[in-house]
């Protein structure tokens, strides 16, 4: 439930909805980078291997923005010979009239219109539009492909990555941080590679192209459309900073909203039980009417700039239509020029404001790209040796000397621990929370590096052992199931490759499931969704040992495995385990010390050290920590004496 929640509230706070008309331009505060040209640099490097469609790219969006760019001006030609022809037709028939009106004969030709000329620019204005289509759709073709690629090879990256990281990294950070990162972040950089680039491109092309083609036309109208860049540039500025506050507001309450709508929903039974319905409503209601507040003031203000840069878009085209009809009376221009450069001075416009968004995402995608850098960037566990040891047909004799181990320097936890089990004796860890007993089980299969001392596997260092190796002679249950979705079969399964039919239902007649999966509808072909939310917690734990007795390890790892089930479970369940670990090393971890009376050895542990070893009855002869910590759990007293 909490993953989720990650998750989605690091989604809520990636854009969101409601970027108002002008986009990203009039968002909230844009999430930038610490080193930017760093990271920008390391992100090319993995557009190198795709550098010539890239190019390519390049070209093709140049080529396309300037067959787009030219047509205006080749449409003018048009315009300049039919206006030239109208006015020629009547200018001759006004002639014709005069001569016939002074009783003379109208001898003058009425010229026609040239539309064989008009039809072939119209022809190849299709021709350059049809021309400048082809080499965008090549454009978007080819980047398609280098975006895509180049993702994949990110992916591949950070996947590689994460499986070379250590269980501290996880530990250490919440799993929606990470799912963010690999899916987010590098979802951020695909749109931006597809879309944003080829349109940061073109947006260049076009404004670059557009200068070159007004100044063709006229120096001094081009003055004047770039004398109004200013006021674009103060109102959307002035836009922006007022709603850019609400748009963060937004964002904020988005990200509530889905956490608050998400908690509720995965817990509504508990919501209903302790009837909480109104108190969740009004919460809902709440955060919903702050939404609103803020959502509507964004949209509102945003909404306001599209039509202040429509008036001062207006006022440039008075101007550049009074200065042009000026010119033309004086011959310096003609018709069809004016008609191209009042289209030039509309289209001006856009691409400025299509760059000015793109700079923002591009500012949030390299955000993104260091996220995905700083993870690539972690320290690796340590790599296995090169001479790296198999123990053919390993034992299960563990031995712990002289160990030393803390998760901060400053803080030890586990101080000259000695431990010497041998193969086929069971070995139960307890003590208070937090007293080392999981950290004990991390450092036997190398999730942890110790800091001091030696771990033994049949005489080996386990830091010889290849962690694949060394991992496969374990098999764990936990008191935290792990289901994943698919079916019972399937999960059953997991614990050893090309398991058979039968192999599987063996394992869940010794862990006691047997049954209840045959009453379920589909038997071993049950489907387990997403959370395995669809069976008991109870019947989790009991698909998780048989997945475990399939396995067949030589050291079993049982970390409070029956905690979930009840009493009468419980003691099957402990029988099967009893057979299972015959002859098998078992490191069992355990609150309830009546399932660990039968161990060869308990360890006692308090504050990362074994404060007290021995079996069941010579632990209760000392009257010490397992004596009290016994007693309160079978006379209710309470265990007052803290160990130092």
């Amino acid at each position: 439930m909490s993953e989720n929640k990650n998750v989605n509230k690091q989604k809520s706070g990636m854009g969101g909805p409601g970027g108002g008309p002008m986009g990203s331009f009039a968002r909230g505060p844009v999430v930038k980078a610490k080193d930017f040209k760093g990271t920008l640099k390391r992100l090319l490097s993995y557009l190198k291997p795709q550098r010539v469609n890239f190019i390519l790219v390049f070209i093709f969006a140049i080529f396309s923005t300037i067959f787009s760019i030219v047509g205006p001006k080749i449409s003018g030609w048009a315009i300049t010979r039919l206006v030239e022809g109208l006015i020629a037709k009547f200018t001759a028939i006004g002639q014709n009239t005069a001569l016939v009106k002074a009783g003379k004969d109208a001898n003058i030709t009425i010229p026609s219109i040239d539309f064989t000329y008009i039809r072939n620019v119209i022809l190849l204005l299709l021709g350059l539009y049809l021309i400048s289509t082809l080499f965008g759709f090549l454009q978007q073709y080819i980047m398609a492909g280098v975006a895509q690629k180049t993702v994949y090879n990110i992916r591949r990256d950070v996947e590689d990555k994460i499986s070379r990281l250590p269980l501290k990294f996880f530990d250490a950070r919440t799993h929606g941080e990470i799912l963010s990162r690999v899916t987010n972040d590098v979802d951020n950089i695909a749109t931006t590679l597809q879309q944003s680039l080829t349109q940061l491109i073109t947006s260049i092309v076009t404004i670059i192209g557009i200068i070159v083609m007004m100044l063709t036309i006229s120096p001094l109208m081009t003055l004047v459309v770039i004398l109004t860049l200013p006021l674009y540039i103060l109102v959307t500025a002035l836009v922006a900073k007022r709603s850019q506050k609400y748009f963060a507001a937004q964002q904020k309450e988005i990200g509530a909203l889905n956490g608050h709508v998400e908690e509720m929903y995965t817990g509504h039974k508990i919501v209903k039980a302790f009837g909480h319905e109104r108190d969740s409503i009004k919460e809902f209601k709440n955060i919903n009417d702050k939404l609103y507040n803020a959502g509507w003031k964004a949209q509102f203000i945003s909404g306001i700039i599209m039509p202040m840069m429509r008036f001062v878009s207006n006022i440039g085209y008075v101007v550049v239509s009074v200065v042009g009809g000026y010119l033309a009376i004086q011959g310096k221009i003609t018709i069809g020029d004016i008609q191209a450069f009042i289209q030039y001075s509309s289209q001006f416009t856009q691409p400025i404001v299509q760059t000015a968004n793109i700079a923002n995402i591009i500012q949030s995608t390299v955000a993104s790209a260091e996220r995905i850098f700083e993870l690539l960037d972690e320290v690796e566990e340590i790599p296995d040796s090169t001479d790296s040891k198999i123990i053919e047909f390993p034992k299960g004799e563990v031995k712990f000397e002289n160990v030393n181990f803390s998760y901060k320097t400053e803080e030890p936890l586990i101080n000259n621990m000695n431990i010497d089990v041998k193969q086929g004796h069971t070995i139960a860890i307890v003590g208070p929370t937090g007293a080392g007993k999981t950290t004990l089980v991390n450092l036997l299969m190398r999730f942890y590096e110790i800091g001091a001392g030696n771990i033994t596997i049949d005489g080996v260092d386990i830091r010889d052992i290849k962690r694949g190796e060394l991992r496969n002679m374990f098999g764990m249950v936990l008191q935290d199931t792990w289901l994943f979705n698919g079916t019972i079969f399937d999960n059953i399964a997991y614990g050893r490759k090309g398991a058979t039919e039968e192999e599987v239902m063996q394992a869940a007649k010794a862990a006691h499931a047997h049954h209840f999966i045959k009453t379920l509808p589909d038997g071993y072909n049950t489907i387990l969704n997403e959370e395995a939310s669809n069976i008991s917690q109870g019947q989790k734990q009991l698909l998780t040992i048989a997945r475990a007795i399939l396995a067949n390890p030589t050291i079993m790892i049982l970390d409070e495995a029956t905690s979930s089930v009840d009493s009468r479970t419980e003691v099957y369940i402990q029988r099967a385990m009893t057979e299972l670990m015959q002859n098998r090393t078992s490191f069992v971890i355990a609150h309830r010390l009546s399932t660990i009376r039968d161990a060869e050895l308990i360890l006692v542990m308090n504050k990362g050290s074994i404060i007290e070893m021995g079996n069941h009855n010579e632990l209760l002869e000392k009257n010490g920590f397992y004596a009290d910590l016994y007693n309160s759990q079978f006379t209710g007293a309470a265990l007052d004496n803290e160990v130092v």
